[in-house]
């Protein structure tokens, strides 16, 4: 394998989400942008992050209210999640545009975005000056799922729901399964029957006749 460096060292980190933060400001108004710099940094509490350009117009929407809703895309809202990344709610009303519903959050004033398979309603906890971007730290309050994604066991498929990432300037929709967390160091079947054969034996072996 032979590598080359690059000149400049940059965000190569793919693929990465490709997620709709949906929210409303100070003076009700609801927008959504779209954003690649999220994800998860704490379990517990539950707490995630989405960074943000200052010159966002979303950015005083997030300053002045502390609340967002992080939506997962399908791939049906690709072009959406496109669009909402490239205009400005400073002129546009992105779900009017996009044909989106917004619905009244649970625990948070932001709307979520009704068509998205999955909704996290968010808290800002603290707000980290970067550079080119702001970092809002924030605690997950809510987490909304399409039902038709659960089963009568009540387990969401999140394989099912057909999410999208974005991977150095194209959305891609994710593939095939290559396994579950914990499968490199599981027992193949194979081994379970061996094991118990070895088991088997080692009780006859282990068997005192009575005299």
């Amino acid at each position: 394998m032979s590598k080359r460096a690059f000149p400049k060292p940059g965000n190569f980190v793919y693929p990465v989400p490709a997620v709709m933060v949906s929210l409303k400001g100070a003076d009700g108004q609801k927008n959504i942008f779209t954003a690649a710099w999220t994800g998860t940094v704490c379990s517990d509490p539950p707490m995630v992050y989405v960074s943000v350009r200052k010159e966002r117009y979303s950015h005083h929407m997030l300053t002045e209210t502390g609340e967002f809703v992080i939506n997962l895309p399908d791939k049906k809202l690709a072009f959406s999640t496109d669009y909402c990344g490239c205009t400005t709610g400073a002129k546009v009303d992105k779900f009017a545009a996009c044909g989106l519903t917004p619905r009244e959050g649970i625990t948070v004033g932001a709307p979520s975005i009704e068509e998205a398979p999955v909704s996290i309603e968010c808290k800002v906890t603290q707000v980290l000056e970067l550079g080119t971007h702001d970092m809002f730290l924030a605690e997950v309050t809510a987490v909304l799922v399409d039902e038709k994604y659960i089963d009568d066991k009540d387990v969401f498929h999140m394989d099912r729901a057909g999410l999208i990432a974005y991977e150095h300037g194209a959305y891609r929709e994710l593939g095939e399964t290559l396994g579950r967390f914990g499968y490199s160091v599981r027992k193949k079947p194979a081994d379970k029957k061996t094991e118990a054969k070895k088991n088997k034996s080692k009780k006859v072996i282990g068997v005192k006749k009575n005299n």
